[in-house]
């Protein structure tokens, strides 16, 4: 659904990105994440047909970004991160406005202006003037406006900022429901919200794409050994040289968490079984015992602070060829 290869982006002599390459398959949602300056804002601009590529190519649907932008537009629902929204108007106005803009007339606007207000609980506030809104409800009529017409394609940039932890888990609730129907770009800061609401992660630092991958096997390529988080209700003082008797016990460090601690051993190796059975034989008050993976805010800080990234998955590479 939209197709992005080797596309450089040129101000000067700045490189604002550089042969950046990835794919959003139809009915995907794909977290696009990055630091500030790394390239985000400057891509969504170009699969907008914003601003053209220096180099490269850009499809979304079939249709070059450079070279066919109304068709693209016409396929596209776009939410910037300050919602687009005119404050004089009344909500119901500003969705007939945008719908016309879009094409839509009769009985086709007024369908989609329902649609888009059961969808995202406008009704109880239609009429009234968008600046007298809370923060909340004008997101939610910017996310509006990008649904209107029913595009194949929706970018969303930082959709939940300003909103009350209800809203955001609607936000995040609407946004996976969207998937199958909708391809979907997230651009987003918050890294749970990613984990949330979407299928595989791209990551851009410095203007060039470091992982591409879903959330897990980034964290499973990035990890250096297997841990575990073992809670004890009476641990000795010594407890940290005693685990390093059990085989296999590589590291055993202290937490933030009273009594919990963290045992590491060899990358692919299993050891729950030898640690459980010594701490129950020492008597020590096993409470909880669970592996611990790396987060997504693990892997985006691991990623974001060296140059080289990840190499590429196999899959991915079979994408830039096509």
């Amino acid at each position: 659904m939209i197709e992005v290869r080797n596309i450089t982006k040129r101000y000067g002599n700045l490189t604002a990105i550089d042969r950046v390459t990835f794919r959003v398959d139809k009915g995907e949602v794909l977290a696009f994440l990055g630091p500030n300056g790394a390239g985000k804002t400057t891509t969504m601009r170009i699969l907008t047909s914003f601003i053209p590529a220096t180099e490269g190519t850009a499809q979304v649907a079939g249709f070059d970004c450079a070279e066919q932008p109304d068709e693209v537009k016409k396929r596209i629902g776009y939410l910037p991160e300050t919602p687009p929204v005119y404050q004089e108007l009344t909500v119901s106005e500003y969705l007939a406005f945008v719908g016309k803009l879009r094409g839509l007339s009769g009985t086709e606007l007024t369908a989609g202006m329902d649609r888009v207000m059961e969808r995202l609980s406008l009704g109880s506030v239609r009429q009234r003037l968008i600046a007298n809104l809370s923060r909340g409800y004008r997101q939610r009529v910017g996310l509006a406006q990008a649904l209107i017409h029913d595009p194949p394609v929706l970018i969303l940039d930082e959709p939940t900022v300003g909103l009350d932890p209800k809203q955001i888990i609607e936000i995040r609730e609407l946004i996976k429901s969207l998937a199958g129907s909708h391809s979907v770009i997230l651009s987003t800061h918050i890294l749970p919200e990613a984990t949330a609401v979407c299928q595989r992660v791209v990551i851009i630092n410095g203007g060039r794409i470091v992982a591409e991958d879903t959330p897990d096997q980034l964290s499973a390529r990035l990890r250096r050994s297997e841990k575990i988080s073992v809670t004890l209700k009476t641990p000795p003082s010594d407890v940290l040289e005693r685990f390093r008797e059990v085989p296999g016990v590589e590291h055993v460090l202290t937490t933030s968490e009273a009594h919990t601690i963290l045992i590491e051993c060899a990358l692919g190796r299993d050891i729950r079984e030898e640690v459980a059975r010594f701490a129950v034989g020492q008597d020590w008050g096993l409470i909880e015992m669970k592996p611990v993976s790396m987060t997504l805010e693990d892997v985006f800080l691991k990623l974001t602070q060296r140059e080289d990234g990840l190499p590429k998955t196999n899959d991915t590479s079979e994408s830039e060829r096509h």
